[in-house]
């Protein structure tokens, strides 16, 4: 395979490195071990040579770097110009970006520029062991199949992957690698649009995918008010709230809440399924998961593929025992305490 080299599109805000790019990297590393090739990271920014040498930690072998005081806020044309035209130069044979707000942005106006393909929200890449080609799995047909695409002719080879799909990279300080520092005409650098500012969605106390415990409820819940349930369950286990597409759409939880393909995607150490199915859209988003724990009353759910453990019973059998018994042992933890 002559292409030259695997690459990942680091993110980063406000000077910091996003998780985000360690899960690409992660990634970005089988590949490039899979193909005998290198592995390396883009970084856009302002203020970041720092940032790059953690990259490298972290399993690039390489790093190109543009650090210009013009790129502290992500604008997609001078990021997308950038991008083509160190493509042009170096010429990768695969470039993976995250599905964020960002790499859904970018990757698309360098896939248009470079006259190649990209494939969207992968949930799994892997190589072709008689091609060499990327393989890119992602959901089709509204969710209900997986479909894996290739990119034959037209290079580099490009997808984004969904942010928690896969486990960041672990950190080796004895690493070594090279920071390519990159500089572009001031051409390059202008933009027709303007960056105004940044409004932060609003939040749970708990971030839902920062969250070692996810208590997630679907369409089973039956009424919006029963979602109170969901949320004392969660409060008890200090859990974050999760909730099926339809329970969203249905307005019984708010989207910040909503885990799947067309949500957030989540890898805690336990995961709670109540009353969810178990639609394709929604295990890509949380089959990760450590643990996976499902309440159901058809024995057939598709969730029960996923689980670890799996109870075929009435949620409203079980929900209730389960935080009425929560409930006294934090009654008696309590107790503990003030006798102590």
């Amino acid at each position: 395979m002559e292409d030259n080299g695997v690459w990942i599109i680091a993110e980063q805000n406000r000077g910091d490195l996003l998780r985000v790019s360690f899960e690409l990297l992660n990634r970005g590393r089988y590949l490039a071990d899979r193909l005998n090739t290198s592995l390396s990271a883009v970084l856009f920014g302002s203020n970041i040579e720092e940032e790059a040498q953690e990259l490298i930690c972290h399993g690039a072998d390489r790093v190109f770097l543009v650090d210009d005081p013009r790129l502290e806020y992500f604008l997609a044309e001078p990021y997308g110009k950038m991008l083509c035209a160190l493509v042009k130069k170096y010429q990768p044979g695969i470039i993976i970006g995250a599905a964020t707000c960002n790499g859904r942005t970018l990757m698309p106006y360098a896939a248009h520029k470079l006259k190649t393909g990209l494939t969207a929200d992968c949930t799994m890449l892997e190589v072709d062991e008689q091609t060499g080609e990327l393989l890119q799995t992602r959901p089709a047909i509204g969710g209900n199949i997986m479909a894996t695409i290739k990119t034959p002719v037209a290079r580099p080879q490009m997808a984004t992957v969904r942010p928690r799909s896969m486990r960041p990279a672990p950190r080796d300080t004895s690493r070594r690698g090279e920071i390519k520092k990159e500089h572009f005409d001031d051409r390059l650098y202008s933009s027709s649009i303007k960056y105004i500012g940044f409004i932060e969605e609003s939040k749970q106390d708990i971030p839902l995918q920062d969250a070692d415990i996810v208590v997630a409820g679907g369409k089973g819940l039956r009424r919006a008010e029963n979602f109170k349930l969901v949320q004392e369950l969660a409060r008890l286990l200090g859990a974050a709230e999760g909730a099926s597409r339809s329970v969203v759409d249905l307005g019984w939880a708010p989207y910040a809440c909503q885990v799947g393909l067309s949500g957030k995607t989540v890898t805690p150490n336990l995961y709670l399924a109540l009353g969810i199915s178990g639609a394709v859209q929604h295990l890509a988003g949380m089959q990760t998961a450590e643990n996976i724990i499902a309440v159901n009353n058809d024995p057939e759910a598709q969730i029960f593929k996923v689980a670890d453990l799996g109870i075929v019973a009435d949620l409203f059998d079980v929900l209730p025992r389960l935080i009425e018994k929560l409930r006294e042992r934090k009654s008696r933890e309590r107790g503990k305490t003030d006798n102590e």
